[in-house]
């Protein structure tokens, strides 16, 4: 239905005020292509953007997601049809387009948001828990009120009759590090009934989904590759970041020279920051950043946790952060190989080693290079916890694709535009203090 309305409106806007007027107007089918061409993209930035699920998102997502996608496609439409007219073609009737294009979404959103719950009304569930980590899930699914209905909870300690007796009262069951032999009969379980799962996956389910299923003669087999990235993907993605990271730093050079100029007109101290950090085989690299932070923000040479208020970044260094421009020297990273733009986060070694005493597999995210951006952090809040990070990460590197890379380049656009609540972790000094590392049981797959 949006997707129809979108596309009309534009069609009408496409006859009324451009058909006519270039230079050869198409006969009706090079209109329908074009009109068609429009629709692909709204798709496209549509299905990038999660703007098709409904019920998924919050409104205000949905909302938001949908406006910056149409913002995209409307943009990249003027210059198509400026392109097909070998001239810039009259602006107002694309920017009055965007504007009804805005009301139509918002309308819509609150639409079909109030029918969709009155259709699926929010879950009754209960929880199967092993430990207190479930307590951090049950909080993130009560934010949802509208999706999930947290009535109860049960401690895998119970006895399992008891358990499956409660499970069957609910329309769905939360199940939540417990141990993976039990898990596994509870899971059988719910397909035996027909009761929705929502499980919390362990680091190996991870690995085993991104598997490849073969088969020898009559008996199936999932292979687990487990190196990383495979030659061709390599490639391709190398080839992306030559191409990417040329672009960005041709485009961003205008705002480089006027922040370069910014941070010596304040202090006069240097320009640029750099600092170790990890990649890819645990290969330890210099990450290059602009100078937020005062001269020698960490002088006794020990690493200091950094939040948003803290008083060693320079008012210059404020506005870098905001807009994400004190990341743009990573570009020559890129081009150099030492980074990728798509990949985990580099992390500095001394949190890294850190991170590995309650999380051994913390280092399984550095087989692929370390990235500008990454799943975990379009997909992340501010107080997600470095186990769950790992997850995401992971889950990029075992269904990597040149379409997933597209992907999240797109939402690290949304995420710029819409900058929400960020880890408070200093890239100048992220080391958090003692006693606030992530104290996580070992991960129990047996």
């Amino acid at each position: 239905m949006l997707l129809g309305m979108l596309t009309g409106i534009f069609a009408a806007i496409w006859y009324r005020y451009y058909s006519d007027t270039i230079v050869l107007p198409f006969y009706r089918r090079g209109n329908w292509v074009l009109i068609a061409i429009y629709c692909v993209l709204i798709i496209l930035f549509l299905k990038s953007y999660g703007g098709f699920k409904l019920g998924y998102l919050k409104k205000t997502d949905m909302l938001c997601t949908q406006i910056i996608s149409m913002t995209c496609v409307n943009v990249i439409t003027y210059f198509l049809i400026s392109l097909i007219g070998r001239s810039f073609m009259q602006g107002m009737p694309i920017f009055v387009m965007t504007i009804v294009d805005y009301a139509v979404i918002a309308v819509w959103t609150f639409v079909t948001g109030k029918i969709y719950f009155l259709i699926y009304p929010p879950r009754r569930l209960i929880i199967l828990y092993g430990s207190h980590q479930a307590a951090a899930l049950v909080m993130k699914m009560s934010q949802r009120v509208d999706k999930y209905m947290i009535c109860e909870s049960v401690s895998i300690d119970e006895d399992r009759e008891k358990i499956c007796s409660l499970i069957l009262k609910y329309e769905g069951v939360i199940i939540c590090d417990i141990p993976a032999e039990q898990r596994n009969d509870y899971v059988k379980f719910c397909f035996e009934n027909s009761v929705r799962a929502y499980i919390a996956p362990k680091i190996s389910d991870i690995i085993i989904r991104g598997a490849e299923d073969i088969r020898l003669f009559d008996t199936p087999l999932l292979l687990c590759r487990n190196y990383g990235l495979d030659f061709e993907q390599r490639f391709s993605k190398r080839f992306l970041d030559i191409i990417m990271s040329l672009m960005m730093i041709i485009v961003s050079s205008p705002f480089m020279i006027v922040s370069a100029l910014a941070i010596k007109l304040y202090d006069g101290g240097p320009v640029l920051y750099k600092q170790k950090r990890l990649t890819i085989n645990g290969k330890e690299f210099y990450v290059y950043k602009f100078r937020s932070m005062i001269v020698d923000a960490e002088k006794d040479g020990v690493p200091q946790l950094c939040t948003d208020l803290d008083s060693r970044i320079t008012p210059v260094g404020r506005i870098l952060r905001k807009f994400r421009i004190d990341e743009m020297p990573q570009f020559f990273n890129i081009l150099k190989g030492d980074m990728s733009v798509v990949g985990p986060r580099p992390e500095r070694p001394e949190l890294s080693n850190e991170y590995k005493k309650s999380m051994p597999e913390f280092e399984y995210r550095l087989k692929v290079k370390a990235g500008l951006t990454g799943y975990a952090q379009v997909t992340g809040v501010y107080d997600t916890s470095p186990y769950d990070k790992l997850k995401m990460d992971l889950m990029y590197i075992e269904n990597y694709s040149i379409r997933l890379d597209f992907q999240i380049m797109l939402m690290t656009m949304k995420t710029m535009l819409m900058p929400g609540k960020t880890n408070a972790e200093a890239e100048e000094g992220v080391l958090p203090p003692e006693g606030q590392s992530n104290n996580r049981k070992e991960d129990n797959d047996q």
